[in-house]
């Protein structure tokens, strides 16, 4: 019988798995080696020693409304993409509202996580932290790994011929990248063209005499700013096209993504990506067009040497007199603290069932929190897994055998193709995702079922953004206020740009007229789902 739960880390993922615990009745301890709650969220002006945390510009790439916990959503006057204060103001709100700061414990570093020598039959962990010098011993019924990706950075030294022996400029990690203002008429290369890399590059072209980019593979540009001005993923991760993505063959999806994609500009004239990749790798940069447009940011092939003062690239090209190389080549994970049995396994989640627990161990006691990539919010992701696994704990849900659950990891972990970087491999549909687990835990919104008692929710539901309320309409954990948040969910969105309020428009009439053509074809899709209850969970790519 699980009743004390450690939890490991106090980011976003462990303050919800906190949460989650106290929600099944079960003790939560949670550890937290740092002095406060955010995780990488919370900014500092220095790199903290084994801390990541964001640089001082960085805004959220995925919206307010898309990126809550499902029972507490942002203040309707915060703003749709969040700058890391609001996101760390916003984490305390939800700590203090749920009561959740009277079970951490801070400076508190987990030393080890062992299985005790009855595990076989009582699944117990014997657990060691340390906190100012001293180490204590503790015994966990069970053990939630709450660390998240962004763990030990990628620093691929050894690829970069010359960078170590040659040449003399500056270079680092980008974990500690802070701010633009060092770099004031510095010539910068940055590698890696992920959220992060393109990110500081923008951030750099600001006061940087130049900032060369490069990249080593595709990469697809959205705006945060979609059709009409409304957040892209509130308009583009919804059921409704997720369903056309099962229902059109792949072929037809892939050009409807490119054509989307290149109506804003042409990805092919900007030398980032072509109609004939074979991946779909995005990311989140709605300035960087422009500062390639302006020749603030300059885009380069991969590198293939560095001589004392000069980048040379794999095209032939050399660019002479760089300052500074930025390494954004993103992190690697570890669990040192896990015993060898459970951590050398762990190469990635997935080997891993269901991305969450080790499917070898005897008792299903330990699970893995936030350790996964989306097409869409983490934290949404991070809180529908704790929820399925505190329930797991509480013997609400029971797993496969061992056996089985082996036999599942084994049958989908496919061959990585070598020529696509890890990230693309490890990209998980944010929808299939949400919905699997949510499956597991009995919380899925089940749509026919919606059009059966409340049509305009069911619309909501199917045709708007899924957002995490979804998963509060039904089943264990049900929020009374669920059904409300999800019809307001826009009225959040527009909340902050109404600070001059122009006369109304006599658009509320067409809307009408489009909530009845749309309730017919719901009731279509419902029938269709009803019918077939896996429909396009599968882990295929996103429609965006």
């Amino acid at each position: 019988m699980v009743r004390r739960v450690a939890v490991i880390g106090a980011g976003s993922s462990g303050l919800v798995a906190t949460k989650c615990c106290l929600d099944e009745g079960l003790e939560p301890t949670c550890f937290e080696r740092s002095e406060d709650i955010g995780g990488l969220w919370r900014f500092t002006d220095k790199a903290d020693r084994g801390r990541v945390s964001v640089y001082r510009s960085v805004i959220s790439n995925t919206s307010k409304e898309m990126s809550c916990f499902s029972d507490f959503p942002f203040p309707e006057d915060f703003p749709s993409f969040l700058p890391h204060n609001l996101f760390l103001e916003y984490f305390r709100m939800y700590a203090q509202h749920f009561q959740l700061l009277r079970h951490i414990r801070f400076k508190t570093t987990v030393i080890s996580v062992r299985k005790r020598p009855d595990f076989a039959t009582s699944g117990q962990w014997d657990v060691v932290t340390e906190a100012e010098g001293t180490q204590e011993s503790h015994v966990f019924d069970a053990v939630m790994v709450c660390a998240g990706n962004f763990q030990q950075p990628h620093l691929p030294l050894a690829s970069f011929p010359g960078i170590e022996t040659r040449f003399r400029g500056q270079y680092f990690h980008s974990l500690e990248y802070k701010d633009a203002a060092a770099f004031q008429g510095k010539r910068v290369l940055v590698v890696g063209t992920g959220n992060t890399g393109c990110d500081i590059a923008v951030d750099m072209s600001r006061v940087a005499a130049k900032v060369f980019l490069s990249a080593r593979s595709s990469t697809w540009v959205f705006s945060r700013v979609a059709n009409h001005g409304f957040p892209w993923d509130m308009l583009n991760t919804t059921r409704f096209n997720h369903f056309l993505e099962w229902l059109l063959p792949s072929a037809v999806m892939k050009r409807i993504r490119i054509w989307k994609t290149n109506s804003w500009f042409n990805h092919e004239i900007y030398g980032l990506a072509s109609a004939k990749s074979s991946n779909f790798n995005f990311i989140i940069n709605e300035e960087l067009p422009f500062c390639m447009l302006s020749g603030t940011i300059v885009l380069k092939s991969n590198v293939k040497e560095f001589t004392e003062t000069s980048a040379v690239f794999e095209d032939g090209t050399t660019e002479e007199n760089i300052d500074v190389v930025i390494f954004a080549t993103g992190y690697n994970f570890s669990f040192s603290f896990l015993e060898e049995s459970i951590c050398n396994p762990l190469k990635n989640n997935s080997t891993l069932y269901k991305c969450i627990f080790p499917p070898q161990l005897e008792r299903p006691t330990l699970a893995v929190i936030g350790l996964i990539k989306l097409t869409g919010s983490v934290m949404v992701g991070s809180e529908i897994q704790a929820r399925w696994v505190t329930g797991v704990f509480a013997g609400a849900y029971k797993l496969p055998p061992s056996s089985k659950m082996m036999a599942e990891v084994s049958k989908k972990q496919l061959p990585v193709k070598r020529n696509l970087p890890e990230k693309q491999n490890s990209r998980l549909n944010f929808i299939s995702y949400t919905s699997e687990i949510a499956s597991c835990a009995g919380v899925k919104p089940s749509v026919l079922r919606l059009l059966l008692t409340n049509p305009r929710l069911a619309l909501a539901v199917f045709f708007g953004p899924c957002t995490s309320y979804q998963y509060r309409l039904m089943g264990r954990g049900q929020w009374s206020g669920a059904g409300a948040a999800i019809l307001t969910q826009w009225q959040r969105v527009l909340k902050p740009l109404r600070t001059r309020v122009l006369e109304d428009s006599a658009s509320s009439y067409s809307w009408r007229w489009l909530g009845l053509l749309a309730l017919p074809t719901a009731l279509v899709v419902g029938f269709l789902l009803s019918k077939c209850p896996k429909l396009g969970w599968a882990p295929r790519a996103g429609l965006f």
